[in-house]
């Protein structure tokens, strides 16, 4: 069963929750050489998720100089123009347009703006919550995951391989759990 806005209110009650930023993350996935997937993330997100009468609204941004990566050289790489222009383009940032929630399976639609450019998505992911915190507050949970086109946002370097193929895909896996706190 769909949960309608009236039931989605009851169910997360209303009011402003803020990203947890200690139990909260933002990880992508990518394909390396065509043989396995590389993993990387960000280490500072922030974001809210308003709860109210019309339903749930989401928005979030990370900061791009926080790029978290294993490889020192590549994450210069990964912050220069060839790839996220983080000193032009410092956030990526997320809202979404409509939500639907059927028992804990999340489905939206929204806006992921990255390196100037601005695309529709789709997302997919659950709800958890509410609960609450050891400190009493009232906290919700979201999981959510989207694949998008690199290409979509200016980030099209490429590298052709010795042997054939390129280095790395197009296709890149976003996932992001977040921990929200009511205000």
């Amino acid at each position: 069963m769909t949960v309608t806005s009236q039931a989605l209110a009851e169910r997360v009650p209303a009011g402003t929750y803020r990203v947890d930023p200690v139990h909260s993350s933002a990880r992508f996935e990518v394909e390396h050489g065509a043989i396995s997937p590389y993993r990387g993330g960000f280490g500072e997100l922030t974001g809210t998720l308003d709860a109210g009468p019309d339903g749930l609204a989401l928005s979030g941004a990370v900061d791009v100089t926080t790029v978290d990566v294993e490889e020192p050289d590549l994450r210069g790489h990964l912050l220069s123009p060839e790839f996220f222009d983080a000193e032009r383009h410092p956030r990526i940032s997320f809202v979404s347009r409509r939500l639907r929630v059927d028992g804990d399976a999340l489905e939206f639609e929204g806006e992921l703006e990255m390196r100037g450019a601005t695309n529709r998505i789709e997302a997919r992911g659950t709800l958890r919550g509410p609960a609450s915190g050891a400190d009493g507050s009232s906290r919700v949970a979201l999981e959510i995951e989207t694949t998008v086109d690199r290409r979509d946002y200016g980030l099209d370097w490429q590298l052709e391989l010795p042997g054939g193929g390129i280095a790395l895909g197009y296709d890149v896996k976003l996932t992001v759990v977040l921990e929200l706190v009511r205000d």
